[in-house]
């Protein structure tokens, strides 16, 4: 398959396939006059790269998830070290957007006076202080 069809079947940009390619994620296997050619593999090797995007991995991480022969080598400590990191932010986004729903609803007459947004604000503020 040519880099157009690459792009088109697997929704990823020809500019993104290219930056992967440098980054040693995927490998052409020729070239059709100026353009790249890949293997069918390179939909499965895409669609893996996409998940650990969506799973927060970055690009360095997903590189090594494969060995030098292209073939899925997934470090599974790895992957439950993502699961316990995800299973955190869960935690806060829960703890988050419950604190707004009552800071929404809440019969206090200035937010500032109520105890759930106040500790919202004390949250946000350590987070900030760490970032």
């Amino acid at each position: 398959m040519d880099i157009a069809e690459v792009a088109k079947r697997s929704g990823v940009p020809a500019s993104t396939l290219r930056f992967y390619e440098e980054k040693g994620l995927i490998a052409s296997i020729g070239r059709h006059g100026l353009r790249r050619l890949f293997d069918p593999g390179v939909l499965q090797r895409l669609a893996l790269i996409a998940l650990g995007r969506s799973a927060g991995f970055s690009l360095d991480d997903i590189a090594r998830m494969f060995a030098p022969d292209g073939r899925p080598r997934i470090d599974r400590r790895m992957l439950a070290a993502k699961a316990e990191e995800l299973d955190a932010t869960i935690r806060k986004l829960i703890g988050m957007r419950n604190g707004l729903r009552h800071a929404a609803a809440c019969p206090a007459p200035s937010h500032l006076e109520c105890p759930t947004f106040r500790r919202l604000l004390k949250s946000a503020a350590s987070g900030a202080k760490r970032s």
